[in-house]
């Protein structure tokens, strides 16, 4: 999914420090969802945790949109991305994706698709629909249910080392699991609990998908800034609850995390070393400086209407099957106006 936010404002993020944004040592601080409409004909809405004024970043996850449970039908035209990875993790429903890199495939719950974006890439991404929403129909049947869409979106920033490599797409459709007392983790990126994830990183990073009930003590990175997003049920750490919705920001210097969970609980855990650089993000670009932001949307914005060998050659190549034949998925998203004004680095809260 792309931040297809109909008014993007830049954001700057500022570096991150060692001890992460609470100071050093763990803390627990809830950072409310803000609800962001999606463009488009058939537009949705998403809960969007990261980044947040006074939490830009957690380790180098700087994005976080968590959408539905909705029956509406995911359709994103193709759109470009710079300097990070897109980390796609479906709860419900499949969802195809296309990219300039030429892969074309199916995600499903419990397979993770990474995207790494570099100096640029672009791609495109659409629910999988069942077979008759494909066939002619009477005029007087509304046809089959929409497929329940529910999923997170996630971006973890490239360091400056990296951020200018080639566009990459790669798939992993067994994840490896860890069980423990009271808990069970499907490890997406990174390690946890000894288990590590075969998906390409480049930063010290941790993401996992864990389930649990009662009582229970999951062992972290005390190097680790982390955060918990609960999907399902609702935890209570250091005596507060943390129902779905927030971001539990947990800082730095735990090296055992205590938890107690309802039943049937299901949360996402994400952290990794504080990230040591200035980010600044609009719209899908995650860049360093005002100036390359405006030139990776020009980039862009230039490649409209090129013939298709010139648009693959481009920096952002070409999505295959959006060519003006693809009726409902013809065409792409074109980059909105940049803000008139330069922006100053936002403090942390």
């Amino acid at each position: 999914m792309t931040n297809l936010e109909v008014s993007p404002r830049e954001e700057l993020c500022p570096p991150g420090q060692p001890g992460g944004y609470a100071g050093n040592g763990p803390c627990l601080q809830l950072w409310p969802a803000r609800e962001v409409p999606l463009g488009g004909v058939r537009a949705m809405n998403v809960l969007r945790t990261l980044p947040q004024r006074g939490l830009p970043t957690v380790g180098a996850w700087c994005f976080l949109d968590s959408f539905g449970p909705d029956r509406v039908a995911m359709s994103v035209l193709p759109h470009p991305h710079t300097g990070l990875q897109t980390v796609t993790w479906p709860l419900a429903g499949n969802i195809r994706h296309r990219d300039s890199v030429g892969s074309d495939v199916i995600v499903r719950p419990g397979e993770l698709n990474i995207m790494t974006a570099g100096r640029g890439v672009s791609h495109s991404e659409f629910a999988v629909l069942p077979h008759q929403q494909h066939q002619q129909q009477d005029q007087h049947d509304a046809g089959p249910e929409l497929p329940l869409q529910r999923g997170l979106q996630l971006w973890v920033a490239l360091p400056d080392g990296e951020r200018h490599r080639a566009p990459a797409f790669e798939q992993h459709r067994d994840l490896p699991e860890v069980a423990g007392a009271g808990f069970t983790a499907t490890v997406m990126v990174g390690s946890f609990a000894g288990t590590t994830s075969p998906a390409t990183m480049y930063s010290p990073i941790v993401g996992a998908d864990i389930s649990c009930s009662g009582p229970v003590a999951l062992p972290l990175d005390p190097e680790f800034e982390h955060a918990v997003l609960v999907l399902d049920g609702g935890i209570a750490i250091d005596g507060q609850d943390v129902p779905p919705g927030p971001l539990g920001y947990l800082g730095t210097g735990r090296q055992l995390l205590e938890l107690d969970a309802l039943p049937d609980t299901r949360f996402i855990l994400l952290g990794g070393e504080p990230f040591q650089e200035e980010l600044l993000m609009w719209w899908n670009f995650v860049g360093r400086t005002h100036d390359e932001v405006a030139e990776a949307r020009q980039d862009w914005e230039a490649q409209a209407g090129l013939p298709d060998p010139d648009a693959e050659a481009s920096r952002f190549g070409l999505v295959r099957g959006h060519g003006p034949d693809a009726g409902a998925e013809a065409g792409r998203i074109p980059a909105p106006a940049l803000p008139g004004v330069r922006l100053r680095p936002r403090t942390r809260s």
